[in-house]
C-alpha cells in the first residue's frame, strides 16, 4: 500500500487540540508512516487555500462551522469530526463522554460536601457539546436530589467587561458555599478572573472545576483552577486508527465512539471540605494532608475533641464514608496517578502512598478498582 496522505485540520491554540495531535503522532509512529499536511491554525479560522486542490487520502478535523464542513466533505475522502458541534452531518465522530466527564465532576464535588451547585457554559445553542454537558450536569444532579443555578448569557452582545460584570451579579447571588462546574477551561478562568475582582472567596464561597486541563490556563488563575483531564490524546490515537481502517477500505459505523476523561486534576480552586461541622472539615484536612504517610486514622482522630465513635458518626454524616474509607479513597486515587504517569515498581508505589507491604496494597487496589495494579497500568499507558 502506498504511504497514506493524511491532512490535519486541528488547531493548536489550545491544549485540546495539541493533545489529539499527540495522539495522533502516537499512533502513525507505531503503523504508518503517513504523510502529512498539517499548518497550525486556530479553530475558528475558514478553510486553508491548500484544500481545494490537496490530493489526499484521508481527513481528521475539528469540524466548528458549515464553511469547513462544506470544504472538506466535497473532496469526497475518508473524514473523521472530533468536534461533534454541527448536526445533520453523517460523519464519523471520535470525542469525549460527557455523561461520564458530568459524572466525575459531581463525584468530585460531593466528595467534598457541596450541596449548592452551579454551572457557566457558553451560550445556549452555539455548541451542541457544551450544551449537552450544562444539560447532563443539572440532570446528574437532580438525580441526586440536588439543583443546580445556570447562568444565563445577557441576550445582546456585549463588551468583555459589561459581560464579566453580568457574571459577577449572577456569581453574587449563588447559595453558599457553591460548587461550580464550567464548560471548559476558558470559562473557569473567567469565572475566576470575576472571582477574583469582586472578591468571592475561591474556594471557600465558590468552589470552581474546569474541563481540558489546560496546563496554561488553569496556572494563570488565581487561584489555579482544578480541571478534568479528558486524555484528548486517546481521542486522536483511536481517531487515528479509525481512519486507517476507513482508508484501507473499512465502512465505518455511524454511531459516534466517545472515551472518558482520564481524571480530574485538583488544584486550588477545588481544594476543600464543604462541611458545616468544623471537626469533620478538620479531620478531613488532616486525613487528605497525611493520606499518603504511615501516619494512621487513629493517629488523626486524636487530635479531635470528639470520641472516636462520634467523629466516626459525625463524618459518615455529613460525608457518606468513614475517616478510613476516605484515607483509603485518596491513597487509591494517588496510586492511579502514579500507575499512569510514571515506571515506579509496584512496592516503590506501595511504600509513597503509605503501605508497607506491596502484598496489601495490590490486595486494596484490586478490591476497590476491580484491577491489579499491574494491569491497571497496562490498560492506560497502552
Amino acid at each position: 500500500m502506498p504511504t497514506p496522505r493524511v491532512a490535519l485540520l486541528v488547531e493548536t491554540s489550545r491544549e485540546y487540540g495539541r493533545g489529539l495531535l499527540r495522539g495522533i503522532i502516537r499512533y502513525q509512529r507505531k503503523h504508518g508512516p503517513w504523510s502529512i499536511t498539517f499548518q497550525p491554525h486556530g479553530l475558528d479560522e475558514p478553510p486553508p487555500a491548500w484544500l481545494a486542490a490537496w490530493k489526499g487520502d484521508g481527513i481528521i478535523a475539528r469540524i466548528n462551522d458549515t464553511a469547513m464542513a462544506s470544504a472538506l466533505m466535497r473532496l469526497k475522502l475518508p473524514l473523521i469530526d472530533l468536534r461533534a458541534s454541527l448536526p445533520g452531518l453523517n460523519l464519523p465522530v471520535v470525542g469525549i463522554d460527557n455523561r461520564l466527564v458530568v459524572r466525575m465532576a459531581v463525584e468530585h464535588f460531593l466528595e467534598r460536601g457541596f450541596r449548592h451547585f452551579a454551572f457557566c457554559g457558553t451560550p445556549y445553542g452555539q455548541h451542541v457539546y457544551q450544551d449537552e454537558r450544562s444539560d447532563r450536569f443539572a440532570a446528574e444532579l437532580k438525580a441526586r436530589g440536588f439543583g443546580c443555578d445556570v447562568y444565563q448569557h445577557p441576550g445582546s452582545r456585549r463588551g468583555a467587561e459589561q459581560e464579566l460584570r453580568h457574571l459577577t451579579r449572577w456569581l453574587a447571588g449563588l447559595p453558599r458555599p457553591c460548587a461550580l462546574m464550567t464548560c471548559h477551561d476558558d470559562r473557569g478562568q473567567q469565572v475566576l478572573d470575576a472571582c477574583l475582582r469582586a472578591g468571592f472567596a475561591v474556594p471557600d464561597e465558590i468552589a470552581v472545576l474546569g474541563v481540558d486541563n489546560d496546563e496554561f490556563l488553569c496556572q494563570l488563575t488565581t487561584p489555579p483552577m482544578s480541571s478534568i483531564d479528558v486524555d484528548p490524546a486517546q481521542i486522536g490515537h483511536e481517531a487515528a486508527t479509525l481512519l486507517d481502517q476507513m482508508m484501507r477500505g473499512r465502512k465505518p459505523s455511524r454511531q459516534p465512539r466517545f472515551f472518558p476523561p482520564r481524571r480530574i486534576i485538583e488544584r486550588q480552586s477545588t481544594s476543600i471540605i464543604a462541611v458545616e461541622d468544623g471537626h469533620v472539615a478538620s479531620t478531613a484536612r488532616r486525613i487528605r494532608d497525611g493520606a499518603c504517610t504511615p501516619m494512621s486514622v487513629d493517629d488523626v482522630l486524636r487530635a479531635v475533641p470528639l470520641s472516636r465513635s462520634a467523629a466516626y458518626r459525625r463524618f459518615r454524616q455529613q460525608l457518606g464514608r468513614s475517616p478510613k474509607q476516605e484515607q483509603m479513597r485518596l491513597r487509591i486515587i494517588r496510586a492511579r496517578e502514579l500507575l499512569e504517569d510514571t515506571d515506579l515498581s509496584i512496592a516503590e508505589i506501595s511504600t509513597r502512598i503509605g503501605y508497607e507491604e506491596p502484598k496489601y496494597f495490590i490486595h486494596v487496589f484490586k478490591k476497590q478498582t476491580g484491577h491489579t495494579p499491574l494491569r491497571y497500568r497496562k490498560a492506560k499507558q497502552a
